[in-house]
């Protein structure tokens, strides 16, 4: 099974997140990891108007779509990068915007793929 790891905030779910992890589902045999930011770390983030959708919210709207196995909430990037340590996933996937940017966790992923964002949609 290839184990597939995408992380990110989620608020507002729109079709450049499904996109994005359809893609994930649609590598073969994939089992596909969700992890996101933690409403505290959101306001730390993106400011005390975010998240619209709280971290229970966003997980459960994950974990409904098929394209998805498992979701779990992280805090830190000390946590983030615990998570991802611990699933030793084979493949990692961002949005094209983080190339060039240091990932958390890279260090334990076998693969980094960019996905290209589509420009339209981002809950920001």
């Amino acid at each position: 099974m290839k184990r597939i790891v995408v992380n990110g905030t989620f608020d507002i779910l729109h079709i450049g997140h499904l996109r994005l992890l359809n893609y994930a589902r649609s590598i073969v045999n994939s089992y596909v990891y969700v992890l996101i930011d933690s409403d505290l770390r959101v306001r730390k983030l993106k400011g005390e108007h975010r998240p619209v959708n709280n971290e229970y919210e966003r997980a459960s709207l994950l974990h409904a779509l098929r394209s998805v196995d498992r979701v779990d909430v992280f805090e830190t990037d000390d946590e983030l990068r615990e998570y991802i340590r611990r699933f030793q996933p084979d493949l990692m996937i961002k949005g094209s915007d983080y190339r060039g940017q240091n990932i958390i966790g890279q260090e334990y992923c076998q693969n980094i793929e960019f996905f290209d964002r589509l420009e339209r949609y981002s809950t920001t």
